[in-house]
C-alpha cells in the first residue's frame, strides 16, 4: 500500500464513471455515519440505484447483527451484513460464517475486566453472543454507550455463564482506551486480537477473525475481486478490510495508520465521504440530502 494515499479532497485524479465495482462495503461509526450517528438520506436512493446496476452494498461494523439489521430494516433484504468486526456474518437471516471464541476466552476476559474495576477503572464488558449481547453492569451511564451498538442487549448476574455462541467481548473504557484497556490485555493479545476499534473500544476475538477474513470469504463466495471492490474506513478494525480491496479509502480524520494503508483518503463522515466518493467513481447522483 502507498505510503501516502491519493485523495479525492483536493485532487481529480479519480476516474469518474463505472469503475467494474461489484461490492462497495463500509464501516459505520466514523465512516459512513456523522459525528452524530446519523446516516446521510442520500444513502436511500444511492443503495436503489446501485441495487439496479448489480452492485452489492455491505455496512462492515463492530456493531450487532440485530443493530445493523434495524438500521437497513427497509434496504435489509439480499443486503450482506458483516456484524461483531467480521465474527458474524448474516444475509437474509442466514449466517453465512462466523468465528465463536472459546468460552473459557471469554470467561477470562470478563474475569479481567472485573479486576480492573475493582481497582477503580471506570469500563466494562459486553459478551457479545450470536442471539444478544450481554453486561453486568448496571448504572445508565454505561448501559446509553452498549444501547448505542447492541440493539439486542440483557443485563445478567455472571456474563461467564451465558448459554450462547460468544463471537467477541466487548469492552467500554470511559478513558482513552487505547492506553488503558488495551494494555491491560496484553495476556490475551499473545492468542487472540485485541483490537481498539474507537477511541473507547476495546475487541477480544479470534486471530482469524476480523472484518477482513469475512470479506475475503464474501468475495470467494460471490465470485467478486478486490479490483472490484470499494471499501471504507476510519479505524484500526478496519485496517484488513482496506488490505481486501483495490479501492481501499481511509476517511478524512481517521486513524494514522488507517491513512497509512488506503489506497485513496475519501472526505470526512461528516461531509458524507462514502457516498459522495462513491458517486464520483461510479458516476452516480448524489444531492447531499441528510435525513
Amino acid at each position: 500500500m502507498p505510503a501516502t494515499p491519493t485523495s479525492l479532497l483536493d485532487s481529480s485524479h479519480l476516474p469518474a464513471g463505472p469503475a467494474g465495482i461489484r461490492l462497495v462495503v463500509t464501516d459505520m461509526d466514523g465512516t459512513l455515519l456523522d459525528d452524530a450517528k446519523r446516516i446521510p438520506g442520500g444513502l436511500w436512493p444511492m443503495l436503489a440505484e446501485l441495487r439496479r446496476r448489480g452492485v452489492l452494498f455491505s455496512p462492515a461494523s463492530g456493531r450487532q447483527y440485530a443493530t445493523l439489521h434495524r438500521q437497513f430494516a427497509e434496504v435489509a433484504d439480499g443486503m450482506v451484513f458483516i456484524a461483531e468486526n467480521g465474527t458474524y456474518v448474516v444475509r437474509d437471516g442466514v449466517e453465512l460464517s462466523s468465528d465463536p471464541l472459546d468460552r473459557s476466552v471469554a470467561a477470562g476476559v470478563a474475569r479481567t475486566v472485573r479486576r480492573l474495576v475493582a481497582g477503580g477503572a471506570d469500563v466494562g464488558a459486553v459478551v457479545c453472543g450470536k442471539r444478544a449481547a450481554y453486561v453486568e453492569r448496571t448504572d445508565e451511564a454505561f448501559l446509553a454507550e452498549v444501547r448505542k451498538y447492541y440493539v439486542e442487549h440483557r443485563i445478567v448476574e455472571d456474563v461467564t455463564a451465558v448459554e450462547d455462541d460468544v463471537i467477541k467481548v466487548a469492552l467500554f473504557d470511559f478513558g482513552p482506551a487505547e492506553h488503558t484497556t488495551a494494555p491491560a490485555l496484553a495476556e490475551f493479545a499473545a492468542t487472540h486480537q485485541v483490537v481498539v476499534s474507537g477511541e473507547h473500544w476495546v475487541d477480544v476475538m479470534n486471530r482469524t477473525a476480523n472484518k477482513g477474513t469475512a470479506l475475503r470469504g464474501l468475495q470467494r463466495a460471490l465470485g467478486i475481486t478486490p479490483a472490484q471492490t470499494m471499501v471504507f474506513g476510519d479505524y484500526l478494525n478496519d485496517l484488513e478490510m482496506l488490505d481486501a480491496a483495490e479501492w481501499s479509502f481511509a476517511m478524512a480524520g481517521a486513524h494514522p495508520e488507517v491513512i497509512r494503508r488506503a489506497r485513496h483518503l475519501a472526505p470526512s463522515n461528516n461531509d458524507d465521504g462514502v457516498l459522495r466518493t462513491v458517486a464520483r467513481v461510479l458516476d452516480l447522483p448524489y444531492d447531499g440530502e441528510r435525513a
